[in-house]
């Protein structure tokens, strides 16, 4: 597949990339999507639920009343889970909801969302750019600029630029990474990719 590659202007230069079609064109799969994407989600998660069984509440541990003879159920101290105020049955407990994934199903998942954006016209190509200062305004316009304003956006960079990214650090719809730190969750969680030009190159070599 080749694409128009922009400026920051927002006009064509006239130059075309190729996109790799053994990583935007592959037959997608779904199961490594969804398998990516879980981890992704567990490996955020802190894990630090906790609630109190009967024996770690506060309170009596003394019978509540004797066994027999009073036309009640018996019943034991006031911990009991069936008092209010008592422990908690099968509450949660601290746990890690980290898993690992084969770095082969990992890539697979990356390339199928990377095909479905592809196939959704969702990428579009620019120059590589810098800005001279951290400047929240000139990245607002480069998005107009490139049509993309009104959608939550991924620019992937090459390698690490500071001005860019704090340029983007304000905006809630727009996220900027590096090619190192793309992962299918960041791709499939937003609705337009913007890729540089040396950026496609290093994708091409996935």
């Amino acid at each position: 597949m080749e694409l128009s590659v922009y400026n920051i202007k927002g006009e064509d230069t006239g130059k075309k990339v190729v996109l790799d079609d053994s990583v935007f064109g592959i037959k997608p799969n779904d199961h490594a999507v969804y398998l990516d994407v879980k981890q992704y989600l567990a490996n955020l998660r802190q894990g630090t639920h906790k609630s109190k069984e009967r024996s770690e509440v506060s309170g009596s541990t003394r019978k509540l009343k004797r066994q027999k003879g009073t036309g009640g159920a018996r019943s034991g101290d006031i911990n009991s889970p069936v008092m209010i105020g008592g422990g908690r049955v099968f509450g949660p407990k601290p746990r890690d909801y980290r898993f690992k994934l084969n770095k082969k199903v990992k890539e697979l998942a990356r390339k199928s969302a990377l095909t479905y954006k592809a196939q959704e016209n969702a990428i579009v190509v620019v120059e590589d750019f810098s800005f001279d200062a951290p400047k929240t305004k000139e990245f607002v316009n480069l998005l107009k600029k490139l049509q993309v304003a009104d959608k939550k956006s991924l620019l992937v960079l090459s390698e690490q630029n500071k001005n860019v990214y704090l340029s983007a650090r304000n905006l809630t719809g727009t996220n900027v990474v590096t090619v190192s730190e793309l992962n299918t969750y960041k791709v499939l969680d937003n609705k337009a990719l913007i890729l540089t030009e040396s950026t496609v190159a290093a994708i091409n070599n996935f």
